[in-house]
């Protein structure tokens, strides 16, 4: 007669070290949960800043990209790598947002160095542009701290949108490029190059108070001359306007200034610094 011998079963304590050594395969990068590995796309050479699969840029516009991207990574030590596709789906994106492929994307590849002289840095930025999908989507590493969400959804609106819902991809690129390269200078960004955006309620109210105010002042200045309250009010105006502009410009963390920069575009560099979202 055989005998039967009953297996131990495993312990709880067994089974939750086999389960948190399952999970750390899945979320070894920083940001992207299960999603890692989902994306088959190589990354571009080292040196090279463009991934253009769904073959939107221009020679012209290309060579002007690369330019501006080696650049910036030399003088900001901010890598910024542009993608195009025809769709999320082709790569491995099946089923995923613009926000999470982008993410996704940045911590596979790891774009931009963490740290930069012992301090910590991340501040790469990725460009993704899904042609069939019609969706774009600007990524910022962690180091920008959301900092600029407000620029890099003026950028996509304003810079590159216009240009493709005219179908000039190109050039909308380009645009993105010139105003992200900005925005990591701590410059002023481009203006819209093709629609202007409509006159709002608030800025007619802004209109009339700055003509109110310069009436205000001929009048002040004809009655009491060089005595009256005009000198007293724009000197105040003055004051805070500088006062604002100093603390807007010492609050903006500015570029690595160290020399030149000549390290990788790649560097376990990882998402979590914003960006903004687009569709056409």
């Amino acid at each position: 007669m055989l005998r039967t011998t009953k297996l131990p079963f495993p312990s709880p304590l067994f089974l939750v070290l086999v389960t948190s050594v399952v999970l750390s395969n899945f979320t070894a990068l920083p940001g992207t949960a299960f999603a890692q590995h989902l994306i088959s796309m190589m990354r571009p050479a080292e040196g090279q800043f463009i991934v253009d699969r769904a073959s939107l840029l221009k020679q012209a516009d290309y060579e002007t990209v690369e330019r501006l991207a080696d650049n910036l990574l030399k003088s900001r030590a901010a890598p910024l790598i542009v993608v195009t596709i025809s769709t999320m789906a082709e790569v491995g994106g099946e089923g995923m947002s613009i926000d999470m492929f982008a993410r996704t994307l940045f911590d596979q590849w790891g774009i931009g160095p963490k740290t930069v002289a012992n301090e910590n840095w991340n501040r790469g930025m990725l460009l993704v542009v899904a042609h069939d999908d019609r969706k774009a989507r600007i990524e910022l590493g962690a180091g920008w701290g959301r900092s600029h969400d407000k620029d890099a959804q003026q950028i996509m609106d304003e810079l590159m949108l216009p240009h493709f819902r005219q179908g000039d991809y190109s050039s909308g690129i380009l645009a993105g490029v010139e105003g992200l390269d900005a925005m990591a200078r701590d410059l002023k960004l481009p203006s819209k190059s093709i629609t202007s955006r409509p006159i709002k309620a608030s800025d007619l109210w802004i209109a009339g108070g700055v003509i109110g105010l310069a009436i205000f002042s001929v009048v002040s200045l004809v009655r009491r001359g060089t005595n009256g309250w005009a000198w007293i009010f724009w000197g105040f105006v003055f004051t805070v306007v500088v006062m604002v502009m100093f603390k807007s410009r010492s609050s903006r963390r500015s570029g690595y200034s160290g020399g030149s920069y000549g390290g990788s575009s790649f560097g376990g560099g990882f998402s979590g610094g914003g960006g903004a979202s687009g569709s056409w």
